[in-house]
């Protein structure tokens, strides 16, 4: 598997809760986990997972892919109102989009805070606003770019937009914080691996490995981290 800016994020901060907690388990919580594509390797990885969604469909998806991998995750039907765990029992927390989606970001991201044990994170993945107007442009949608550029939110309202918002880095950065968390990393993800066609790399090779690097190295390099295809961050509770 090639490196992977978040997930080199995540498997630094398992090893620190596994330490943390004398070698036992650390105890996961995906709130919006869909049909598992972070919570089934992080149980077969030796992590306790618990995910809380809301889609029966996507729960049915969850259940055949952990049968299959062999591992065994809690699966919760149920929102931010409902995460199925006792307040500060997970080490990490993951929110991986779901604050684009939610009715109130900032509630959601409160109770979020409060699910996670002392020492422990949050890590948020939402999508980019600013990447959502370039894209736009890029294909010819000059119409939508624009309305992305004008609307506060990052919303194209009036259309059927499945978000109902996206972030920039100081919106991403301010809602952290007011949640009484601190920033630890933020970051890019889809910097440029976004932006390669397929076809390139199958003629190239060694490309796709060189592409790679270049994405984890643009992860955190301002301005190419502020226009990436999705936001990343690490947010600690330190109380």
């Amino acid at each position: 598997m090639r490196p992977d800016a978040v997930q080199r994020v995540l498997d630094a901060e398992l090893a620190a809760a596994r330490e943390r907690r004398g070698g036992e388990q650390p105890r996961v919580l995906d709130v919006g986990g869909g049909s598992g594509v972070w919570a089934v390797p992080l149980a077969a990885a030796g992590c306790a997972v618990t995910v809380v969604e809301p889609s029966p469909n996507a729960l049915a998806t969850l259940s055949t892919r952990a049968r299959e991998a062999g591992v065994t995750i809690n699966a919760v039907q149920g929102d931010t109102d409902s995460l199925g765990v006792a307040a500060g029992e997970a080490d990490l927390v993951l929110a991986h989009g779901l604050l684009e989606v939610v009715d109130d970001a900032p509630a959601a991201l409160a109770s979020l805070a409060a699910a996670v044990a002392p020492g422990g994170a949050v890590s948020v993945l939402v999508a980019n606003r600013f990447a959502a107007i370039l894209h736009r442009a890029i294909a010819g949608r000059i119409v939508d770019a624009r309305r992305l550029l004008d609307d506060d939110a990052g919303q194209l309202a009036g259309t059927r937009d499945p978000l109902q918002r996206r972030f920039d880095v100081a919106g991403l950065e301010k809602l952290v914080l007011e949640a009484g968390l601190s920033v630890e990393i933020l970051q890019g993800h889809g910097v440029v691996s976004d932006l390669v066609p397929g076809v390139v790399l199958d003629a190239n090779p060694g490309a796709a490995d060189a592409l790679a690097e270049l994405e984890l190295a643009a992860a955190t390099r301002s301005p190419l981290r502020d226009v990436a295809a999705r936001l990343h961050v690490l947010a600690r509770r330190t109380a």
